[in-house]
């Protein structure tokens, strides 16, 4: 069975949203040859609406080796309300999140992804899909934005691994307990 394997970039002020305006230099050379090489593990990413209508825009134009791994995988946007999908490889998903990624747990070899702590990350958890739970805590106070913290169902985590990384961020790195 694959994994679903969630990361999410966070400011030391819990915000998750918007991590362009906000991890600058902090997304360097090591953060995208760790991030390419889970990828390459990868077979595919799962998105909720509103991270594909981030991500799609910014990358469906491919530029290098991270960008074209990530063009070329298959992408499952789920959504009640998205009807036509142009990023290269995307199928979106109208009905219920959970009966849908039980069923793509149980395709394919590589694992599933999810970039993004948002509402369908949230849900997968809540309902014990989430395999590991990466969250790469950058050393900014970002002061504004969409916070990693909202309201949810209790779901008790296992802390797996610290990794600090030279530039200072630090990926801490849960599973289901």
């Amino acid at each position: 069975m694959r994994k679903l394997i969630v990361s999410s970039l966070v400011s030391l002020d819990g915000i998750h949203g918007d991590p362009q305006s906000w991890v600058g230099d902090f997304f360097d050379e090591q953060a995208v040859q760790e991030s390419l090489a889970t990828l390459l593990d990868s077979d595919a990413m799962l998105m909720g609406r509103n991270t594909y209508e981030y991500f799609a825009p910014v990358w469906s134009s491919p530029s290098g080796p991270y960008l074209e791994r990530i063009n070329a995988m298959l992408k499952y946007v789920f959504s009640s309300t998205l009807t036509a999908a142009d990023w290269n490889n995307t199928t979106i998903i109208p009905g219920d999140p959970v009966a849908a990624v039980r069923e793509l747990k149980e395709q394919g070899e590589g694992h599933l992804m999810i970039y993004g702590y948002g509402q369908l990350a949230q849900t997968l958890l809540e309902n014990g899909l989430v395999d590991q739970l990466n969250f790469v805590v950058n050393p900014v106070m970002a002061g504004s934005g969409t916070t990693l913290f909202r309201p949810g169902k209790r779901t008790n985590l296992r802390l797996t691994s610290v990794t600090q990384r030279r530039n200072g961020v630090v990926i801490l790195s849960y599973a289901s307990a």
